[in-house]
């Protein structure tokens, strides 16, 4: 069994994290992919491509990183405080990994094959209005069509999506920072680092002078897939894990990020394996694990909880989080909106 990302994949994140040899080679290729990236937006500021302005404010959420940064439960974090001050959300998401052609309404019972596992989670635990699709523009109409209720529209990722008119941008980064500071493919950046939004967020970075809101993703206690109220805390498990062998595996963007989380609780992980970013689990990476319990994500656990052979392993336990924020981000969120004008 692997379950270790490709080498070359991990090969080319360890590059964008300096500007070695093969860095430096491929600069070349980023400078022709930053051009691309200047003409583009210029297109869109002068009119020639075309922006759709909808009759609600749109929040996107997003990161010039490639891969992940925690947008999930970030997305998650806003639906709970714009609700908590009586808007009515609804969220639009690419619906990465799911094999959705054309606009598709997103619900808590459907396959994320079909939907994708982020925005399957995103409704799982939000039961919010939701569609997805590659054209964003009309993901967020059809969203309103089916949902009037709707005064407020999150999009999951889009930062790049220019063609949707935006109120709000939320850039979201992680400890990695601008890794080496380089555009694709010779950086990790999908945009300049200095591209502007208008809050930015650091997953799991320090409050500061650069960075007025800091997020946390907190996690007290595990979840067994088989029988999701069955659970225990991670203190409790903590003191166990001294007697039990406890692997932990995850298929997310910054895999790392996961098994930090739990030794910063006190777990001892006897084995840590990381998957591809969106596995699909349609093998299964925990038959070889020699292990009483196996931790895993809420984003794999989407996908294993619809395979019943993997459903059935009482090893696999869930470790949900929840997103918490420094600062007064709510607070110029809702302002910002309610002096936003609807058309």
């Amino acid at each position: 069994m692997s379950t270790s990302p490709p080498v070359m994949a991990s090969i080319v994140m360890r590059a964008w994290q300096g500007r070695g040899v093969l860095a430096c080679l491929l600069w070349p290729l980023s400078w022709v992919f930053g051009l691309l990236i200047t003409v583009r937006r210029a297109l869109y500021a002068v009119g020639l491509l075309k922006r759709t302005t909808l009759p609600v404010p749109v929040i996107v959420v997003g990161n010039i990183f490639v891969g992940g940064t925690g947008k999930t439960p970030l997305v998650i974090w806003l639906i709970a405080q714009l609700r908590a001050h009586g808007f009515s959300p609804g969220v639009i998401s690419r619906g990465y990994g799911g094999k959705a052609e054309r606009v598709q309404v997103v619900n808590a019972s459907m396959s994320p094959l079909l939907v994708g596992d982020e925005p399957l989670l995103m409704a799982q635990k939000t039961g919010v209005p939701m569609m997805v699709g590659r054209n964003r523009v009309a993901a967020a109409q059809a969203l309103l069509a089916a949902h009037p209720e709707v005064d407020v529209i999150i999009s999951d990722d889009g930062l790049q999506h220019y063609a949707l008119d935006r109120t709000i941008e939320i850039q979201l980064s992680d400890t990695r920072g601008h890794g080496n500071g380089w555009l694709l493919p010779a950086g990790p950046l999908r945009e300049p680092a200095s591209r502007r939004s208008d809050f930015y967020v650091v997953n799991g970075g320090a409050v500061g002078n650069d960075n007025p809101y800091a997020m946390q993703l907190l996690a007290v206690r595990a979840e067994q897939l088989a029988q999701r109220s069955v659970h225990i805390d991670l203190s409790d498990l903590a003191r166990k894990s001294g007697a039990m062998n406890i692997a932990a595996v995850a298929g997310i963007g910054n895999p790392a990020r996961f098994f930090t989380m739990l030794r910063a609780q006190g777990v001892r992980l006897s084995e840590e394996h990381a998957l591809a970013d969106h596995f699909d689990f349609a093998s299964n990476p925990f038959q070889d694990i020699a292990a009483d319990i196996i931790l895993i994500t809420e984003k794999d656990a989407v996908k294993c909880a619809s395979n019943p052979a993997l459903v059935q392993d009482t090893r696999l336990w869930v470790v949900p989080v929840e997103a918490t924020i420094s600062g007064s981000l709510t607070k110029n969120i809702v302002e910002k909106l309610r002096g936003h004008p609807t058309a």
